[in-house]
Formats: C-alpha cells, sequence, structure tokens
C-alpha cells in the first residue's frame, strides 16, 4: 500500500474509532468517580478569596454550605465535554499513531510529544466552547467569597451557549484558547511518558497488569499536571469570563491578558498563589487519568478480542 494509502487507512479505520470511543468511556467513568475534587480544584482557582485549605476541608465547606449535591453542580456539562474532548484527542492521536507506524521508523518519545501536540490542537479549536460552557454551569449558584464575581443565570447547556453569544459574542465562547494552546503540552507530555513508560513495562511481550497501567497513567498524569498547573488557573479564570482585561484584542490582547494575570496573582498570593488548588488538582487530576487508563486499555483490548483483532496496536 502507499504512504498516501496507509495514511488515510490511519485516519478512518475501525481500530481507530475503538481507541476514542474508549478513551471517551474511560474518561467519562474516571471523571465521574472524583467528580468532587474537580470541584474544589474550581472553586480555589476562580474564587481568589476562598483559603486555600486540604481538599477534605474544601469539600466539607461546600456541602455544608450549598448542600451535598452541589459537589456534583455541572456534572452534565462536564462530563459531555471530556466525552467530546477525549473522544477528538483519541481519534487524533491514535491516527496519527497509526500513520506513524506505516512508515518508516521506530516508535521514539519525540514522535509520541508531536503526535500529542497537534491531537491537543485538533481538541482545543473543536471543544474550547464546550469547555467555556460547563465553567459557566459549573460555578452557577456558586457562592463566592469574592464579591466581584456575579452570578450568571444559564438554564442549560443550549442556553448558555446562546445567551453567551447574544451577549458577550461568538468570539467569547473561544475564551481561553491561547493558554489551552500552550496547554496541549500537558496531554503530549502525558501521553509521551506513558507510551515510554508502558513500552517498558511490556517489552519482551510482557503482560501489563492494570495495577501498573494505573501506577504509569498516575506518574505520567502528576509530571505533566505540576509542570503546567500555573496556566490551568490562569485559563479556568479566562473561561470563566468575568475578568475584563485592558481592552485589547488579538494575539496581543491575549498574551496581556495572561501575563497581568499571572502578575496580579503573585502580588496578591506569593509565587506560590499560582499553584493554589494543586493539590486538588493533582488529587483530581492524577487519580482520574490512572483509572481512565485503566478503563481504556480494557476497553480496547477486550473490543479487539472479540471481534478477532488479537494483534496488538504497534506501541
Amino acid at each position: 500500500m502507499s504512504n498516501s494509502g496507509g495514511s488515510f487507512v490511519g485516519l478512518l479505520s475501525y481500530e481507530t474509532l475503538v481507541h476514542a470511543v474508549a478513551g471517551a468511556m474511560g474518561s467519562v467513568t474516571a471523571m465521574t468517580v472524583f467528580f468532587p475534587l474537580d470541584t474544589a480544584k474550581s472553586r480555589l482557582q476562580v474564587d481568589d478569596k476562598r483559603k486555600s485549605q486540604s481538599t477534605p476541608v474544601i469539600l466539607a465547606e461546600i456541602a455544608k454550605e450549598e448542600g451535598f449535591l452541589a459537589l456534583y453542580r455541572g456534572w452534565f456539562p462536564v462530563i459531555s465535554s471530556l466525552c467530546c474532548s477525549n473522544f477528538v484527542y483519541f481519534y487524533t492521536f491514535n491516527a496519527l499513531k497509526k500513520v506513524a507506524a506505516s512508515g518508516p521508523g521506530k516508535p521514539r518519545p519525540g514522535k509520541d510529544l508531536l503526535m500529542g501536540m497537534v491531537a491537543g490542537v485538533v481538541n482545543v479549536i473543536l471543544t474550547t466552547p464546550m469547555w467555556v460552557v460547563n465553567t459557566r454551569l459549573k460555578l452557577q449558584g456558586v457562592r463566592f467569597r469574592n464579591e466581584d464575581l456575579h452570578q450568571t443565570h444559564y438554564r442549560g447547556i443550549f442556553n448558555a451557549f446562546s445567551q453567551i453569544i447574544a451577549d458577550e459574542g461568538v468570539g467569547t465562547l473561544w475564551n481561553g484558547t491561547l493558554p489551552s494552546l500552550i496547554l496541549v503540552v500537558n496531554p503530549a507530555v502525558q501521553f509521551m511518558i506513558y507510551e515510554a513508560m508502558k513500552r517498558k513495562a511490556g517489552k519482551g511481550g510482557r503482560k501489563i497488569s492494570s495495577a501498573k497501567i494505573f501506577l504509569i497513567g498516575a506518574i505520567a498524569k502528576a509530571i505533566a499536571t505540576t509542570a503546567t498547573y500555573p496556566l490551568q488557573t490562569i485559563q479556568a479564570i479566562l473561561r470563566f469570563g468575568q475578568y475584563k482585561g485592558d481592552g485589547k484584542g488579538g494575539l496581543m490582547g491575549s498574551i496581556s491578558n495572561i501575563f497581568f494575570l499571572f502578575m496580579d496573582r503573585i502580588k496578591k498570593h506569593g509565587f506560590l498563589g499560582l499553584y493554589k488548588g494543586l493539590e486538588a488538582k493533582l488529587l483530581q487530576t492524577v487519580l482520574t487519568a490512572a483509572l481512565m487508563f485503566v478503563v481504556y486499555e480494557k476497553i480496547t483490548s477486550a473490543t479487539f478480542r472479540v471481534m478477532g483483532l488479537n494483534k496488538k496496536p504497534k506501541h
């Protein structure tokens, strides 16, 4: 088969679709299990008057002040966004991996990093509007410590989309895109470490246990998250949409907003203020990623076995 034919098959293959569906299902399962930790992280990132306490204390406060179900506020929009986002990411990453495997050269961490970054860019451009809407819905009805933050009144996902477009313009749906594009390095680093550790663990055809997959997924995500967390905080503030910036538009406006928010955070809370909510984020993101990879690997291997595709995808 010609290279272009191999590329086309890689992009539109059944195997790639299985990886995408398994990645989406794995992320939905894992996020549902650890969702309250995401709630704690969002509050600490956006509401800068809230004292940074340990995650159990924050969760107990939210449950006491707003009721237990507040820990799951915004679950559906987050899960919908995550499902679409992971489907796009896993599909693009595994399609590129299949194309690369049909070409010359062995799999290398550098290749995995590049494929992860391309998959991340595609994902950001297609799914940022969903993440902007879900950030708004997740923080709706919240009792903010910061009185400058005002309440929003959306009746659901579609109402939020139409209200944001009508009141703030369609461009608002891509708020936080620049930090998101820079943050494609997070899943790219995560997948690079995950793939490299998995290749090492499975050398010589060794079977990799679920416990090992969980540990590899956790280590990969912990490194990626710690390295990029300050920018994730800025991304959450921009998505929430109540930071007005300096009025500059375009790329320069986005860069100056990011720079100002970094400086403002350091001025108010010191350098460690950039890591406010990291404990909750690490707990949530590391456990979620680790469980996601276990579910993902189980679904893909079971599906390939049932469909008679016993050959393992090249790693």
